[in-house]
């Protein structure tokens, strides 16, 4: 077991004092880490995989909310849409369609947040301002899906000003929009390296996984 429970410990009291919720980026971690992380009273947990997601969720316990926090492909919507308790990265009409389409299946709203591309890195998915006003026209269409916030990721560096300026520019993506007005709007934005600069520019929902749990192992 390689969790790190007393820095799970603070982080999580810091984040409960600043009313931020903690996703734990549980992926390619083994069940039992993530079991300990729950006896110490954890809930939300992030995958990257849809099969590892799927594989997860039937050995754990139920009450565990399940987030999905990576490239989704539609194909793969059917697997997690009876379970998944928020989808963070909806990058696209095609996705948020199909998203609506396995909910009315399974008979459920799904929770999702549209993620906007703010960083530099031509790596990075996500929606411009454009593509969002786009999608936000076309929400009536989608009964079953639940816009509740939006999502984005900062470049990888170690210049902090320019995560910062990333960040702040989400922010004001999800005011601008009219997001931020909604009832317990999210904005997922911040993990390990950057969650503290995240919460300062105005998230309330951050992911971290390797101060949590150690450097991830990829076989």
């Amino acid at each position: 077991m390689s969790i790190h429970s007393d820095v799970f410990k603070t982080i999580s009291q810091e984040l409960k004092e600043k009313k931020v919720t903690l996703v734990a980026v549980s992926k390619t971690k083994p069940v039992e880490d993530i079991e300990a992380l729950y006896q110490l009273g954890q809930r939300d947990f992030g995958e990257n995989y849809v099969q590892e997601l799927v594989d997860k969720q039937a050995s754990l316990p139920t009450d565990i909310r399940w987030h999905f926090i990576g490239h989704l492909q539609s194909n793969k919507v059917k697997y997690i849409a009876p379970f998944v308790h928020l989808i963070h990265g909806v990058d696209s009409l095609k996705l948020l369609k199909e998203i609506d389409k396995q909910a009315a299946k399974n008979n459920r709203i799904i929770d999702c947040l549209l993620q906007i591309h703010i960083a530099t890195e031509e790596t990075k998915f996500g929606m411009d301002q454009q593509e969002l006003t786009a999608a936000m026209e076309q929400l009536e269409h989608f009964p079953n899906v639940r816009v509740c916030g939006l999502m984005g990721m900062a470049s990888f560096t170690d210049d902090q000003e320019k995560v910062r300026a990333e960040f702040k520019s989400l922010y004001d993506i999800f005011n601008t929009s009219g997001i931020g007005h909604l009832p317990s709007a999210i904005l997922s934005m911040g993990m390990s390296g950057d969650y503290k600069i995240a919460i300062e520019e105005g998230s309330n929902m951050v992911r971290i996984g390797s101060l949590l749990f150690g450097a991830r192992i990829y076989s």
